[in-house]
């Protein structure tokens, strides 16, 4: 840590641009974790576990897929979105959990902004952080299904940013929204809310499969978004559709990392 504060203690005679206050954070974020490199670790291989149980295991009993006029098989239907999903789960364990611990408990944002850092500066620092962890999680498992032949065009290039639109969909409202949390109890409606998306996204079986009510509801949500352009990056099926999920995550995101700053404005400067 002595380094990050002898960084900020040079920048301190004048304001830090927002480029350097994003590194700056970035690295304190390295710094923490690198000793606990055990943590990315299980967070890829949770994902990976899935697809083996569930796509290639379950896959053999189930037949194929039809996704946007092409057939597709169970296994290459269902990788796609466990990468959605771990791009979700990458960026969401940094955006609740350990951002609620360093704005109520260890106080560190009080500590930052008694730097030049200032409220965006670090809502965007610890939006970046979850989107890296996200960005890891996705390209390694992008990896995985190319060794196991399941990318079918050139498109899946842009699927690890696709995955980071996803981390930052997630990673700015589920900042936004951990500011209003007033206890680690209070992170069950988190739990409440990403167990039935991860299940019921389109990630194991068609949309089509649900009621058109229900599947209206269903299209509405982030990870649904998120995988559906996974799965047409991976498989060469681009449609509008796929530009519509792009705004989506971004606005989204946006959105979320203005809420984010207004809160903790309030929150650590009034």
């Amino acid at each position: 840590m002595s380094l990050l504060t002898t960084s900020l203690a040079r920048s301190a005679a004048s304001p830090v641009g927002p480029a350097e206050a994003t590194k700056l954070l970035l690295f304190r974020n390295f710094l923490a974790y690198r000793g606990a490199w055990y943590i990315f670790v299980s967070g890829f291989l949770e994902p990976v576990f899935y697809l083996f149980s569930i796509g290639v295991g379950v896959g053999q009993l189930v037949g194929d897929f039809h996704f946007n006029g092409q057939v597709v098989g169970y296994a290459a239907f269902v990788a796609p979105g466990m990468l959605a999903a771990s791009a979700m789960n990458g960026s969401l364990l940094d955006a609740t959990f350990n951002f609620f611990f360093k704005l109520k408990y260890n106080k560190l944002f009080d500590q930052m902004l008694a730097t030049p850092l200032g409220v965006l500066d670090i809502a965007r620092g610890e939006l970046s952080w979850s989107l890296l962890r996200g960005g890891i999680y996705s390209a390694a498992f992008l990896l995985v299904m190319l060794a196991m032949g399941l990318v079918s065009s050139w498109w899946a290039v842009l699927v690890v940013p696709a995955a980071l639109l996803i981390g930052l969909a997630f990673g700015g409202i589920c900042m936004a929204l951990t500011t209003w949390m007033r206890s680690w109890q209070d992170f069950e409606f988190v739990t409440l809310a990403t167990i039935p998306m991860f299940l019921f996204s389109a990630t194991f079986f068609p949309i089509t499969a649900f009621p058109a009510g229900v599947r209206w509801v269903v299209e509405f949500t982030p990870l649904y978004r998120g995988v559906v352009l996974c799965r047409e990056l991976t498989t060469g099926s681009v449609t509008w559709g796929s530009l519509a999920s792009v705004v989506y995550l971004v606005v989204m995101g946006v959105g979320g990392l203005l809420i984010c700053r207004h809160r903790l404005t309030k929150l650590l400067l009034t």
